[in-house]
């Protein structure tokens, strides 16, 4: 077990966007509080550190804390997502695993394979029928729920409506497919309309969108759900579509982003001060970038182009879950429980989804938005939710599972770099599949 757990923490650091080496953990204290009656801690460990996400978190801690005297929420944030599974790992080598842990979707394996994490669906008997069901899909592998839902999200193509209209375009009818976003900036350009464009931020999870979205795996064994991926799919004649789009997007000089690897922020900023007429970024950004737009034109979304001779078969949840690590009393693992089942409930994820722009995880939580007029009130918001209800639950919209998503992430962020430095399609993709089927052989080599 300390082999594997070495060779986890290994994977972890490896990742070029590791930020860092991991400062040294705090023990955490597992004495009771003096009280008249004892106190049991629960740890949270979770990867948002801005005041108004976590706050939220905490908020809803003290909450369930006055709920009840036995147990008591310690939530703490843990740095990103990276960090926050890493501190984890090294804590549960300590003996000081956190109760509960916020980890991010393509990190499900890691965490499968650390050997920490107990699934939740093996504590006690509790419904998920009310989660909805591609988001429960991820984080559902052999027919077992191994973590709760939380925060959730896809991505979704943003239009500047004003621009569209200056072109001759229709603004409520936005492009749906990658033919139909080079002929609108066509006709854009014949129009005029500068900054005609597209702009999304170079990340390997808009391309994994894509392939779910043709029903195409990243990985071998059943996209990694029917046995341990072995090998990558990343010169697939599904994968070489999406990176010819982006290359002939990029040759018409239709593609715009910051030069940065996984830059959200600036790729939003070249959107919000409209320097493009289309922009694909995360659902859960929809908030924020309405924000910053602040009136100064009219933004609308459309759901997610895919390839034109593809049917639309949905997309691959992004964002996080709740996970419960083992080795503490059966109680307080059942207290933990109780605490993300409260957390996600019906009204708090509607709260969530309002501060945020992430899904509420919950079919009663969309039913209730939907009753209030929620969706009347924010219409740019509905294409996101159709979006996902749409989404064919099958193995490739439940996500690509391995332990070395992070390396392949960016191995497919550094090909297309390349791609738009001017190298071919074909030795791109074999490229980057050689170089992400060797971290997997490496890895894999561990079981």
């Amino acid at each position: 077990m300390k082999r594997l757990l070495s060779a986890i923490l290994m994977s972890l650091l490896a990742v070029s966007l590791f930020a860092g080496g991991q400062s040294e953990e705090k023990q955490v204290s597992s004495q009771s509080m003096e009280n008249e009656t004892e106190v049991k801690e629960i740890q949270f460990w979770y990867a948002f550190s801005d005041d108004k996400r976590s706050g939220w978190i905490k908020g809803l801690a003290e909450e369930w804390n006055a709920s009840q005297s036995e147990y008591k929420i310690i939530a703490e944030p843990k740095g990103s997502y990276r960090e926050t599974l890493q501190a984890s790992v090294l804590a549960s080598r300590q003996g000081v695993a956190p109760h509960l842990v916020h980890i991010f979707e393509v990190g499900s394996q890691l965490a499968l394979d650390s050997g920490i994490f107990e699934p939740i669906g093996n504590v006690g008997t509790f419904d998920t029928s009310d989660y909805i069901e591609p988001v429960l899909n991820y984080y559902t592998l052999d027919g077992t729920v191994n973590s709760i839902p939380f925060n959730s999200s896809s991505p979704i193509l943003y239009t500047n409506r004003d621009m569209m209209k200056q072109a001759g375009l229709d603004p409520s009818n936005p492009p749906r497919t990658f033919e139909e976003i080079l002929a609108a900036c066509e006709q854009a350009k014949a129009a005029g309309v500068e900054n005609a464009g597209l702009g999304f931020n170079v990340h390997g999870w808009f391309f994994e969108q894509w392939l779910a979205q043709q029903g195409a795996p990243i990985v071998n064994n059943g996209n990694g759900r029917d046995g341990r991926a072995t090998e990558t799919m990343l010169d697939s004649t599904e994968s070489k579509k999406i990176f010819g789009f982006i290359k002939e997007l990029n040759d018409k000089g239709f593609y715009k982003y910051t030069g940065k690897l996984e830059d959200w922020g600036g790729s939003d900023a070249i959107f919000q001060e409209g320097q493009v007429m289309f922009h694909i970024t995360s659902t859960a950004d929809l908030g924020n970038i309405t924000s910053a737009i602040n009136g100064r034109f009219e933004m609308g979304t459309g759901m997610l182009p895919i390839p034109g001779d593809s049917d639309r078969n949905g997309v691959v949840i992004g964002g996080a879950s709740v996970w419960l690590t083992k080795g503490h009393p059966m109680d307080e693992m059942e207290a933990a429980r109780d605490f993300i089942l409260f957390l996600t409930n019906t009204d708090n994820m509607i709260d969530w989804h309002k501060m945020t722009g992430y899904y509420p995880v919950r079919n009663s939580s969309v039913d209730k938005l939907e009753n209030d007029g929620w969706f009347a009130e924010a219409p740019t918001r509905t294409i996101a939710f159709t979006q996902l209800l749409e989404t064919v639950p099958n193995q490739a919209t439940a996500g690509g599972v391995m332990g070395t998503f992070g390396d392949t992430r960016t191995i497919v962020e550094e090909a297309i770099q390349k791609i738009l430095n001017g190298a071919d399609v074909d030795a791109a993709a074999e490229e980057a599949k050689k170089l992400a089927d060797l971290k997997l052989i490496e890895y894999n080599k561990n079981f």
